[in-house]
């Protein structure tokens, strides 16, 4: 587990603000959701946290520590992408192997690791498999077992699962959530849906055009949103908004 802090964080390419400066602190082994509309900034945020996007301005702690300038591979932080990133020519094994190949690991605790997460997951019978063959839920918890197995100091999801129907998303939140809570880890999931993120986060934080405008536990968000973008996105149904003068006016006939 980890906690992560950003500091004055900002992020702008040329002369387009992609995030204002921004502080967040994102406790130990919290499940902590990015919530927002598409171009909010949210995986922009992300990516910076991962180390694949260097900010503009300002600071990245793990725990206390200024990684702001450290490469990718040095953070030691899993990122789980939309689009899975597998090699659709290794089966499951060689793919959840991958990782653990690159940091030297001795074969058998390659395989031990292997095995524990495949059974954690329930894809321990598909193994052998080759991952261009699977559906995608499927894919997406091959996805997931290759971050865990590096047991690293915390996960970032981007979309995760962006890519499923319906009824697999529903049923992969549960699934995330309840691994979260197995694995005893720190997790950053970004997200445009409001319903997964009031489902499965301890903390939310929502932002548009580029800024966080409100970050607090699910049920005080969406009970006492603090703009009218908040109050608008959160909810289903959304929350519904009438002009003062129009009220005061139709009171006034009444």
């Amino acid at each position: 587990m980890s906690e992560i802090k950003i500091e004055r964080i900002k992020k702008t390419f040329d002369d387009f603000v992609a995030v204002e400066e921004s502080d967040l602190t994102i406790n130990n082994g919290e499940f902590f959701v990015l919530l927002g509309p598409s171009g909010c900034g949210k995986t922009t945020t992300l990516r910076m946290i991962a180390g694949l996007e260097l900010p503009t301005s300002g600071k990245i702690l793990l725990d206390n520590e200024d990684v702001t300038f450290l490469r990718a591979s040095q953070r030691d932080i899993a990122f789980v992408f939309q689009l899975f990133a597998l090699y659709p020519h290794m089966n499951v094994r060689n793919n959840l192997a991958f990782p653990l190949k690159m940091q030297k690991f001795s074969k058998d605790e390659i395989n031990t690791r292997i095995n524990e997460v495949a059974n954690l997951l329930r894809i321990d019978h598909l193994l052998s498999s080759k991952v261009s063959g699977l559906a995608g839920g499927d894919r997406q918890r091959v996805a997931l077992g290759r971050a865990i197995v590096r047991r690293p100091k915390a996960f970032l999801m981007d979309e995760p699962l962006g890519t499923l129907d319906a009824e697999f998303r529903e049923i992969m939140c549960l699934e995330l959530r309840k691994l979260h809570n197995n694995i005893d880890a720190t997790t950053v999931y970004v997200t445009h849906d409001q319903l997964e993120a009031m489902s499965m986060g301890d903390r939310i934080a929502v932002m548009h055009e580029g800024r966080i405008l409100q970050h607090g536990k699910p049920k005080d968000i969406y009970t006492k949103p603090k703009t009218k973008f908040v109050g608008s996105f959160i909810g289903s149904p959304a929350m519904n908004f009438i002009p003062v003068n129009h009220a005061i006016q139709k009171n006034q006939n009444s």
